[in-house]
C-alpha cells in the first residue's frame, strides 16, 4: 500500500504541527503518579539495523535511557529488509506494547497500515509527517536543515581546496533538508569570505551500504574535496572509514561521530532523535493526548545543533558558527529544507 507522505514545515498551520522541546527534560516518575514498571515501550528500527552508529542506534539509546530513567520495559525489533516492518511492528502489538515506535520514513507506510487495522495500540514514527494523521500516531519530525546550514558554514570556512561534498543515502524529503541545509550553509559563508565554493553532491541509495559510501567519498577526496558531510546511515560509516584513508575531514550526522575518526570528523550535525523519543514516550506514559499530532523539533526546542568545540576545528570557526546559530533562532536566517527555498536562499543573499 502506497501512501503519500509530507515532510514539510511550511504545512504547520494546515497540518497541525506541535512545536516542543527537548531541553530540561524531568524523568516520568517526577511529573506522574503513573508507575512506570506498568509501561512498555518498542520500537522497530528500519534496515540500517539498531547498531548503524547514527539515527537508529541514538532513537536506542534514548528509549534505553527512558526505561533506566522511569522503569519502564522497552524493547527493540531489528528490521533487515523493508518487508520486514509490517511483521515487526504486528509482532511488538502481539507482545502488548503500550507505545510503538517505528524508525526511520521508510517505515511510514506500514506503520499507517497496522495502525488503522489496530486502533487498540498507540504508535509514533520519527520522521514522517503524514497528510491526515491517524488519532492513534504521532508524528515526529525535525528541522534538519538547521543543524545542516551550521555545518555547512563550518566546511566552507574550513575548506582549503574550496570544494566540498556532500553524501546522501536514499534521495527523499528528508534527506534533501540536509543536503540543501548544508549547500545553503557552504554558500552563506563563502559569501562571507567573498569565495566561489563547489560542491559535489551524490546519494548511496542506501542507508545500510557501507562499502558504497566509502566508494563515493573515496572518489569526492580524490577530486578534491577535502571536506564530506553525510546524511547516510549506516552508509554514511564508509564516508568517515574513506576520511581517514584520505587524511581528509568528514562531518557526522544525528549523533556526534568523532569517535569514529577523532583526527578526521570536523564536527556532527546533531538531530537528537532519542532526547525526542522519551519526550515523547513520557508524555504518552502520563496519559497525554499526541495522537493526530505532528511534532516538530529544532535548535528553538534544542533539539538540533552541533557538538560543543571539536578540536579539528578552529576556534573562530566556532565561535562565527555559534553566532549563526543565534541569527538562526532569532529568524534573522532561515535555512532552506526544499528546492524552491533554497534558490530563494542563493537570491537573498547575493
Amino acid at each position: 500500500m502506497k501512501m503519500k507522505r509530507v515532510v514539510a514545515f511550511g504545512l504547520a498551520l494546515t497540518m497541525g504541527i506541535s512545536l516542543i522541546g527537548c531541553g530540561g527534560k524531568k524523568k516520568a516518575e517526577e511529573t506522574s503518579d503513573k508507575n512506570g514498571k506498568d509501561f512498555s515501550v518498542a520500537m522497530i528500527t528500519d534496515t540500517a539495523g539498531v547498531n548503524d552508529q547514527s539515527f537508529n542506534q541514538s532513537a536506542w539509546e534514548g528509549l534505553q535511557e527512558f526505561g533506566e530513567d522511569t522503569g519502564a520495559k522497552v524493547n527493540y525489533l531489528e528490521s533487515k529488509q523493508s518487508s520486514d516492518y509490517v511483521t515487526n511492528l504486528e509482532r511488538l502489538g502481539d507482545n502488548n506494547s503500550d507505545f510503538i515506535w517505528a524508525i526511520g520514513f521508510d517505515t511510514a507506510d506500514a506503520l499507517l497500515e497496522v495502525a488503522k487495522e489496530n486502533q487498540e495500540f498507540k504508535y509514533a514514527i520519527i520522521d514522517n509527517a503524514y497528510e491526515e494523521t491517524p488519532s492513534n500516531v504521532t508524528g515526529v519530525i525535525f528541522k534538519a536543515q538547521e543543524p545542516s546550514f551550521l555545518v555547512g558554514y563550518v566546511a566552507g570556512k574550513t575548506t582549503k581546496t574550496n570544494k566540498v561534498g556532500f553524501v546522501g543515502g536514499i534521495e527523499n524529503a528528508v534527506i534533501q533538508q540536509f543536503m540543501f541545509g548544508y549547500q545553503a550553509g557552504v554558500a552563506f559563508a563563502g559569501k562571507e569570505m567573498g569565495k566561489e565554493i563547489k560542491i559535489d553532491v551524490q546519494y548511496a541509495e542506501s542507508f545500510a551500504d557501507a562499502a558504497k559510501g566509502k566508494a563515493i567519498a573515496s572518489k569526492m577526496y580524490s577530486e578534491g574535496c577535502d571536506i564530506v558531510y553525510q546524511a547516510a546511515g549506516g552508509s554514511g560509516t564508509g564516508v568517515i572509514e574513506a576520511a581517514k584513508e584520505a587524511g581528509k575531514f568528514a562531518i557526522g550526522v544525528d549523533r556526534d561521530q568523532a569517535y569514529l575518526a577523532p583526527k578526521n570528523v570536523l564536527t556532527s550535525a546533531l538531530k537528537k532523535v532519542g532526547t525526542a523519543i522519551q519526550n515523547v514516550s513520557e508524555k504518552v506514559m502520563n496519559g497525554e493526548e499526541v495522537g493526530g499530532k505532528t511534532l516538530v523539533f529544532g535548535l528553538t526546542e534544542d533539539c538540533v545543533g552541533i557538538p560543543e568545540k571539536n578540536p579539528n576545528m578552529d576556534s573562530k570557526v566556532y565561535e562565527d558558527t555559534m553566532k549563526i546559530k543565534d541569527m538562526i533562532k532569532s529568524g534573522v536566517i532561515t535555512p532552506p529544507g526544499t528546492e524552491t527555498d533554497y534558490a530563494q536562499f542563493l537570491k537573498s543573499i547575493k
